[in-house]
């Protein structure tokens, strides 16, 4: 069976393309978890502000940070293998966003998980005023807007790397795209909304992953017939 050169991944990359493929895996998983493990209530109450204080509230948001982190390395994988003239802006531009972005996911992960533990201690509510004061703060809510926006435009031009290649199939990095594009709007969904945004994610990280793995393992089944 004849393999077609565009197909191939050079022998070298073969142990990128795994590795990206195991971190764009991971990542699409955690994506889904996030909102699957988040708890959801009113924010403005003693109820919310329970849902902030537990454990399900910092082990969702971690798992999104970790999400963002194996995203940024799977793109570097990507980059590698591919190592075309789209595929390092976006690899900085992705790192860039995910800097970003981190910083604010921190903070609403441990800051606010703080807040509403001693909120529920001391039976006090307006505490939990707390939590907008610091999501809607200027630079807070700037940078977090400004790390999102990037990790969309990244994950956009990876894709349009991928359907240039000739090495990945064209559609596969598509719907990790379209789920990074649609990160923000996604916040202003519902519960159901939100899980099913996970659902994009994860879709995306493991096709994606799925197509450097098998890149990866022809470069490597080419290598050993030559």
């Amino acid at each position: 069976m004849t393999v077609p050169r565009s197909s191939l991944v050079p022998s070298f990359a073969s142990s990128r393309a795994r590795l990206g493929s195991a971190a764009l895996a991971g990542a699409g998983l955690l994506f889904l978890l996030y909102p699957l493990v988040r708890p959801y209530s009113d924010e403005t109450t003693l109820d919310g502000a329970r849902a902030i204080a537990s454990s399900a509230w910092v082990a969702s948001h971690l798992f999104a940070m970790v999400g963002f982190i194996l995203t940024a390395l799977g793109f570097l994988a990507l980059h590698l293998v591919l190592d075309g003239r789209l595929t390092l802006p976006a690899v900085v531009v992705t790192w860039v966003g995910a800097g970003l972005t981190l910083s604010y996911y921190g903070a609403e992960d441990f800051a606010l998980n703080v807040i509403a533990d001693r909120a529920v201690r001391e039976n006090d509510a307006s505490l939990i005023g707390l939590v907008d004061e610091f999501r809607y703060g200027p630079a807070a809510i700037g940078t977090f807007a400004a790390g999102l926006v990037l990790l969309g435009v990244g994950a956009v031009v990876a894709a349009v790397a991928v359907w240039r290649s000739g090495v990945l199939r064209r559609w596969s990095a598509v719907p990790l795209a379209a789920g990074f594009a649609l990160f923000i709007p996604q916040f202003f969904g519902t519960p159901a909304l939100r899980i099913a945004h996970g659902a994009l994610m994860a879709v995306g990280g493991l096709w994606l992953a799925a197509e450097l793995w098998r890149a990866g393992r022809i470069g490597s089944v080419e290598a050993l017939r030559r």
